[in-house]
């Protein structure tokens, strides 16, 4: 699982997400996040984050049996942080380390419409070329038709409030859990 996250929203997320992996047997979740884009030329983070999961190595890409992919929603794009680690996966995509994995996305907006489902898609972009096999969330997740705040069909979503603060609701957490256990047990049957 890879993720960036600005206030907190999308690593609640990614370990609901987690827990819906974990429930398929034989699956376990990974957390990884990317840092932050310094606006200073030659600047970069610690190697290390100083709390929270590691930042994501290219050698997590190659280890990994699916990827769940988050982000908060920035003008209806995904954050620059995220994009700037999978601009940086050419080797990847010229070895074809993706091709054939499936992958799932995630975000959080501070706006209801704020631009969740372009965020989702925008994402996809990326894994579509490195070739991996990308999943939605299906109408049978009964939340998708109930929910006032977040979820789409092209993955999990929250809405945060415009000052991030607004909790995850509990039809948001079902289906992140839902997204999670669908993409662990499609890597299973593929596995």
């Amino acid at each position: 699982m890879l993720y960036y996250s600005l206030h907190g929203n999308v690593a609640r997320m990614a370990r609901h997400v987690a827990r819906g992996i974990e429930e398929v047997d034989g699956m376990q979740a990974r957390l990884r996040t990317v840092p932050k884009v310094s606006t200073v030329c030659e600047s970069s983070e610690d190697g290390v984050p100083a709390d929270g999961p590691p930042y994501a190595t290219h050698e997590d890409l190659d280890e990994c049996a699916a990827l769940a992919l988050g982000s908060p929603t920035r003008f209806g794009n995904m954050a620059a942080p995220l994009k700037y680690f999978l601009d940086g996966t050419a080797s990847e995509w010229l070895s074809g380390t993706l091709v054939g994995k499936p992958a799932a996305v995630f975000t959080s907006t501070s706006t209801l419409h704020g631009g969740q489902e372009t965020t989702l898609l925008s994402m996809m972009l990326p894994l579509m070329h490195h070739g991996m096999l990308v999943l939605g969330i299906p109408y049978t997740e009964k939340e998708l038709t109930t929910t006032r705040s977040g979820g789409t069909p092209y993955g999990a979503s929250h809405f945060a409030g415009p000052h991030s603060d607004i909790a995850i609701s509990d039809e948001e957490r079902r289906l992140c859990v839902a997204l999670g256990r669908r993409l662990a047990s499609v890597s299973a049957r593929l596995g």
